[in-house]
């Protein structure tokens, strides 16, 4: 039976690059493996995937009992289908924290390290069959390193991400800052998107002392096309939030250039978690985060009410 291999909801670069990863080397090692996508992956998923020559994996709305799969680049429930906990869970390979609340039937491989990218966890876990990736792999473990790395910018960044991004660049003959500069650019240009698309596009569901959270990030080389719409972003907050079951969506625009963040304050609420968390005054209807660029290191951890 044909192993599914998936990462979470909103897809971004890793996880929709790290399944086609894991689909080649189970392929290669003896397993049929096919990857899937468990939503519309944003525009620099778009532009790798097509930039090394891959289709988009087919999209999985749920997942059937005792299908064989391997999650990757999550290991939360609320980012995966609805019946994982009666898939055949076989393997996870992930670099955020753990949640709890999967279920397995029986023992599995569960690799979970502290680097800033799935596909850096993958290269090591394939051993000598790394020297055997195709360059269309290659292309995409580096495409998923720089982006989630921000260009070594962020502060996930280890040396084992950058030492294994420069030596990948090396092999395929590519200059990391202009092929960042491309990937940043496809990231940057959501004109096309509704307000509702863009609070939905890279986020993820978090609960804090039992408020639930939409946590919106955007990464981008041009904030100001994003903030451009800020009056209407913040409109439709409240209607997202609704829809989706949670209490508050956060959207931070991340600009990568300046390495900093811009918190829309919708509310009160979003006021009261914007000075807890990062110790800021809100005057306005957003606020400025230097440094903060890491859902995962930094905004994740310190969000409070």
């Amino acid at each position: 039976m044909t192993t599914l291999v998936f990462g979470h909801k909103a897809p971004d670069t890793d996880s929709t690059g790290s399944p086609l990863i894991w689909e080649w080397f189970l392929n290669h090692t003896g397993t049929k493996a096919e990857a899937r996508l468990l939503g519309e992956p944003n525009t620099e998923a778009k532009f790798v995937a097509e930039r090394w020559g891959f289709d988009l994996p087919a999209l999985l709305t749920d997942i059937d009992d005792d299908q064989p799969c391997v999650i990757v680049d999550t290991n939360n429930p609320a980012e995966l289908p609805a019946n994982i906990n009666n898939a055949d869970i076989r393997g996870i390979i992930d670099h955020h924290k753990l949640v709890g609340g999967l279920e397995t039937k029986g023992p599995i491989d569960i690799t979970v390290r502290p680097l800033a990218c799935t596909a850096t966890i993958m290269y090591d876990l394939m051993g000598d069959h790394a020297a055997e990736m195709p360059d269309a792999i290659k292309g995409l473990m580096l495409s998923c390193i720089l982006s989630d790395t921000l260009e070594f910018r962020s502060p996930t960044t280890t040396d084992r991400d950058r030492d294994l991004a420069v030596a990948l660049a090396g092999q395929l003959g590519i200059a990391i800052n202009d092929y960042a500069a491309e990937m940043f650019a496809a990231k940057s240009d959501v004109s096309a998107f509704s307000d509702a698309e863009l609070l939905r596009m890279d986020s993820k569901e978090f609960a804090v002392d039992g408020t639930k959270f939409r946590v919106s990030v955007l990464e981008t080389t041009a904030p100001d096309i994003v903030l451009d719409r800020k009056a209407s972003l913040l409109s439709s907050m409240a209607d997202v939030a609704t829809e989706d079951g949670v209490d508050q969506v956060l959207l931070f625009v991340v600009d990568i250039l300046k390495e900093e963040a811009t918190l829309l304050i919708a509310n009160e609420m979003c006021k009261t978690v914007a000075e807890k968390s990062f110790g800021v005054t809100v005057t306005e209807d957003h606020v400025i985060l230097p440094g903060i660029m890491s859902r995962k290191k930094q905004i994740i951890p310190a969000l409070k009410i």
